[in-house]
């Protein structure tokens, strides 16, 4: 399914994943302020997407770990268009499904892997926001920021200074 989303020139995406039940403060700070939020999945629980809702439009798909009835209705990819410009989302890169060049994507959002990453291939900006949820050993809490400026596409790991370990705000 293709959403497409038209109705100004410049865009603050935020994108989360890897949640885990887990909605922090801080993730709320670092996303306050975006058009739309991306979480590409392991999200945990619905309400956590509703949080998220209070902020901005949310874009999700379902994780390796969304098995309860609510993540059904969630779709394993999303293709959004913001202003032209192709987002393709799926939680685990291996299994992407398209060349995104050829399917004329200009941006590709996954999770999984709790790594913080942001590359430029063949013309394509891959995100992977890292985990926002609970804290592993020697990986940073994170969620990511994309800025869309007409067709220029830039990206930064936000990296959260979590207080504790595990609060949640919702």
């Amino acid at each position: 399914m293709i959403k497409d989303i038209q109705h100004k020139n410049t865009f603050l995406v935020g994108i989360i994943s890897d949640t885990h039940n887990l909605l922090r403060p801080e993730a709320i700070a670092a996303l306050r302020g975006s058009d739309l939020i991306i979480h590409a999945g392991d999200v945990g629980r619905e309400s956590l997407l509703d949080g998220l809702r209070t902020i901005a439009p949310v874009a999700a798909v379902r994780g390796n770990t969304d098995r309860d009835q609510w993540a059904y209705k969630l779709r394993r990819t999303e293709i959004l268009k913001l202003n032209g410009t192709g987002i393709y989302v799926i939680h685990n890169i291996d299994l992407i499904d398209l060349d995104p060049v050829v399917s004329g994507i200009s941006v590709v959002v996954s999770g999984h892997l709790h790594m913080p990453s942001v590359s430029r291939r063949k013309g394509v900006l891959y995100i992977n926001p890292g985990s926002a949820g609970p804290k592993r050993p020697d990986l940073p809490v994170s969620v990511a920021l994309l800025r869309l400026e007409g067709q220029t596409l830039n990206a930064d790991i936000v990296r959260l200074d979590c207080l504790t370990n595990e609060q949640d705000i919702w």
